[in-house]
């Protein structure tokens, strides 16, 4: 937090749900009584392609688009996508990321390789960073497209607001028919150490 604002860059590949949790943060937010902004860019994001959002909240907020490198969390929900980013964190910023590779088509030419030893390079960036196998964890609780709700699970021990807030605001946002499994998969992700 700088100035009383928060900052969280969402960083993840087309059909993870980064959208969605942006969204979710965005109006717990607001239910809190604070002023949030979101941002968010999603160029072919249909295509597993790169999509980020900024969610910045606060007493006042008048941009919603976070400085360079002061990003007071990174909630990263694919690997390489943790790392290209890894350095917007501001010095005492904090990175959670979902241990999950999704291997772009574009490899497949030979011109392009996904990194290696990912998870070593972000620690070297941040030793602290919190390694979630959101994937498996969804994945038990019948579901991969909860990985979302699960990392704003984990996103939400580090945040001053209510869990009945994010309760509230998840089961009106979650998918028809989804509600009841996406608090579940928060409450997973609340767990986590």
């Amino acid at each position: 937090m700088k100035n009383g604002i928060t900052n969280v860059l969402i960083v993840g590949v087309g059909g993870q749900g980064v959208l969605l949790a942006s969204e979710i943060l965005t109006e717990v937010a607001k239910e809190s009584g604070l002023d949030a902004k979101k941002s968010e860019v999603h160029g072919m994001s249909q295509r597993g392609g790169i999509v980020t959002s900024h969610v910045r909240f606060g007493e006042k907020v008048l941009s919603p688009l976070i400085p360079s490198r002061e990003a007071g969390v990174i909630l990263a929900f694919e690997l390489a996508e943790a790392l290209r980013w890894v350095g917007e964190l501001n010095p005492e910023g904090r990175i959670i990321v979902n241990d999950q590779k999704i291997i772009p088509t574009i490899t497949t030419t030979g011109k392009f390789f996904y990194p290696e030893n990912v998870i070593e390079k972000i620690k070297a960036h941040v030793p602290g960073a919190t390694v979630v196998d959101a994937y498996q964890i969804a994945t038990d609780l019948g579901n991969p497209r909860l990985v979302n709700t699960i990392l704003l699970g984990v996103l939400s021990q580090s945040l001053d607001i209510k869990e009945e807030i994010w309760l509230k605001v998840i089961e009106r946002m979650a998918p028809k028919g989804t509600g009841e499994l996406n608090k579940k998969a928060f409450m997973a992700g609340r767990k986590v150490e």
